[in-house]
């Protein structure tokens, strides 16, 4: 019995060496023996492949830049061109610099100022580039604006309606109601509305202009110090601030004077609005109204890659036909933008052929002191 018993085990042992050399002589791997064979797919047409390798690029974007990133052209482009889908949250601009970037690819905000925080809390990114611009304005409703006028506080050059920005703080910080101006039908005294200056870029950047009107020029570290009270003071009085500059402007056209008389925001919102909506608007237009702030200052929309993946996204949006779109479409400046023939384009009455009586924002010392004042 134990003869027999050492005789299967020998003839089991000759099985599995001989197994294994055909295996070896067959051109297999001698460490993939007793492994299951693995199979590979079957090649494709080679002919039906793309040329251009897909990624799903993942960040943070402004709530401005949404309507662009869902633009269906601009989609095509990005996918068919540079191979890139964009996967994004809302968040505003400074929110998404202290937000959990793990498994983010890029930022979007729109300032420089959030580039700087950035790089305050984080270092250095793989790489940025501003990719267009828009500037910061007001939005009122046409009885507000004919009052305005009156007052001397709104002026009209060359069809284009200008807000003088120093005679609108000194009738915000004396406490002018808007009874005062002989609009009885409005509660309260007179105030711009914008977001949160300490989320949101928007009202980070309108809370730099103010902040240079209070100085009388740019300000910087020094001089800014002087009027933190004055400008915490302007924004104590509006309560509640959105954190998006879209839901502001979005409340803005549904609650109607009375909610919101005047508020501050980027020109390119009632651009893209106009485009995307021309039944809506058709009937809005004789109503709500576009100033521009004198001084005003540009907002640059900055994409911030923080990997190398991210740093394709540059290319992308800085492709000629996405530049083309951004404007047409949405009401960036870029490179196209500021022709005769743009107010027929949009149908916005009293849009500015360019960008004119502009300064410079407050240096990021100063804005680091802004933004800890109003937190």
């Amino acid at each position: 019995m134990e003869n027999k018993t050492k005789l299967v085990g020998l003839l089991i042992l000759l099985a599995v060496i001989a197994a294994g050399s055909a295996y070896v002589l067959l051109g297999g791997d001698p460490a993939d023996a007793g492994e299951p064979m693995k199979t590979e797919e079957p090649a494709g047409d080679a002919g039906e492949e793309s040329s251009v390798s897909s990624a799903t690029l993942r960040g943070y974007v402004g709530g401005e830049k949404i309507g662009l990133l869902e633009d269906p052209e601009v989609q095509k482009i990005l996918a068919e061109d540079y191979g890139l889908t964009l996967d994004y949250a809302k968040a505003g601009s400074l929110d998404m610099v202290t937000a959990d970037h793990e498994g983010r690819d890029f930022l979007f905000p729109s300032s420089q100022t959030a580039l700087e925080y950035y790089q305050q809390l984080c270092g250095a990114p793989d790489k940025s580039q501003i990719v267009f611009n828009t500037p910061i304005v007001l939005y009122t409703h046409r009885p507000i604006l004919e009052t305005f006028q009156k007052e001397g506080l709104v002026t009209e050059r060359d069809g284009v309606y200008y807000m003088d920005m120093a005679a609108l703080v000194a009738e915000i910080e004396a406490g002018t109601t808007w009874a005062d101006l002989g609009l009885p039908e409005l509660y309260g005294t007179v105030a711009v509305n914008t977001t949160d200056p300490v989320r949101s870029n928007s009202g980070n950047m309108f809370a730099g202009l103010l902040a240079n009107v209070l100085c009388g020029g740019v300000a910087d570290a020094d001089s800014v110090e002087a009027v933190l009270p004055r400008l915490k003071a302007i924004f104590e009085k509006l309560g509640y601030m959105e954190a998006s500059s879209s839901d502001l402007f979005d409340q803005f056209l549904k609650t109607g004077m009375g909610a919101k008389p005047v508020i501050a925001g980027y020109e390119n919102q009632l651009l893209e609005f106009a485009v995307e909506n021309p039944e809506d608007w058709a009937q809005l237009k004789d109503d709500i109204v576009l100033l521009y702030p004198t001084p005003t200052v540009w907002s640059s929309h900055v994409y911030i890659a923080l990997d190398e993946a991210g740093e394709a996204g540059i290319d992308a949006l800085l492709d000629e036909e996405v530049q083309r779109l951004a404007w047409e479409n949405h009401g960036f400046r870029t490179e196209v933008s500021g022709t005769d023939a743009d107010e027929d384009h949009f149908g916005v009455p009293h849009l500015a052929a360019e960008i004119t009586q502009v300064a410079a924002m407050p240096s990021y010392a100063a804005m680091e002191k802004i933004i800890a004042a109003l937190s």
